[in-house]
């Protein structure tokens, strides 16, 4: 168990390492994606770009698909919100959820720094899980904030 973490964050630790190369900006608007529209960008079709949400924001990780894509190290990570997965650098199945409930405080800072530090800082947000921007009753959180990214502006953003 301890030696798949390890190897988990080292994965991890070069994909955040590699040059980063400068992101342009998403030509696709941010958006809405409900559980069902986010499997669609797994990484098992050539065409579609690739995405994965992390605390509810959707990243667009296509320009990682040596990691991400079909039949890559991280690709159970796609297509969905992947966020107890990240924060327990785990890969199983029952990890791959947005629930958080019962994690460490060491997990919970792992998770806000890979967050930052990798995805935030790496690939662009092109939008925002439905339990991200919507209370449980449906209605609007008011609380949502959009992330900023330090290769966007806020008002590119929606």
């Amino acid at each position: 168990m301890e030696t798949a973490r390890a190897g988990f964050l080292l994965l991890l630790l070069s994909v955040a390492s590699a040059d980063r190369v400068q992101t342009r900006r998403s030509e696709e608007p941010v958006r809405l994606f409900t559980e069902e529209e986010l499997r669609q960008y797994d990484g098992s079709e050539e065409h579609r770009p690739i995405y994965m949400a992390v605390k509810g924001v959707v990243f667009d990780v296509t320009r990682g698909k040596e990691f991400y894509g079909k039949n890559a190290p991280y690709n159970a990570l796609t297509g969905k919100d992947s966020t107890r997965a990240v924060a327990k650098m785990s890969l199983n199945p029952e990890d791959l959820t947005s629930d958080t409930t019962g994690l460490t405080e060491e997990q919970l800072q792992s998770l806000q720094n890979i967050f930052e530090g990798t995805y935030k800082a790496k690939y662009p947000i092109v939008g925002y899980t439905a339990s991200r921007i919507l209370s449980a009753d449906g209605s609007p959180n008011p609380d949502f904030k959009p992330e900023e990214q330090p290769q966007f502006q806020i008002k590119d953003e929606f």
